[in-house]
């Protein structure tokens, strides 16, 4: 697994994404509006990086206990919001070996810094994995507030006048 995320670049998903949007555009069931993006572990630094390579689409994204998600690459996940218009959301797991305090402080301060419509949120007590029953660290009051937040976030972008019915 390890090896699988080394290998994995923020282009070389987003060449993906492009894909399963143009797929998704040829769905009679899906819309061709604005659409979300949410990623979790080691997905969390993709969905982040689909809102701004795809910023005319992805109008919210959504990383729960990301990882990477500071580099110091010119794509690291902490500086996408003065990259892109759309809404980011954080939730970070407080006990995470993943994105230890020191490493949650620099995206705490970089997303206060922007001029996004950013947001870092850490879930106190809980470990990296929290939102899954199956995962021996599941927490149900942290998941539940997980859920609660990620379909606020995506009503919130995507509802309204903007989405239309899939008629087409």
């Amino acid at each position: 697994m390890f090896e699988l995320m080394e290998s994995l670049s923020i282009p070389m998903v987003m060449r993906d994404t492009k894909a399963l949007l143009a797929f998704a555009d040829k769905d009679a069931f899906a819309s061709n509006g604005p659409a979300g993006s949410v990623g979790y572990c080691m997905s969390g630094r993709y969905a982040i990086g689909s809102a701004v390579e795809y910023k005319d689409r992805i109008r919210v994204a959504a990383s729960f206990y990301g990882s990477s998600l500071v580099t110091d690459e010119l794509d690291s996940p902490h500086l996408a919001a003065n990259r892109t218009d759309a809404r980011l959301y954080f939730g970070c797991s407080e006990v995470d070996h993943w994105l230890p305090p020191e490493m949650r402080s620099r995206l705490q301060q970089a997303v206060s810094a922007s001029k996004g419509r950013a947001e870092v949120e850490v879930y106190a007590g809980v470990d990296h994995g929290f939102a899954f029953p199956q995962r021996s660290v599941y927490d149900k009051l942290a998941a539940e507030r997980h859920w609660e937040r990620l379909f606020s976030l995506l009503k919130a972008e995507l509802a309204g006048p903007t989405i239309q019915a899939a008629s087409r």
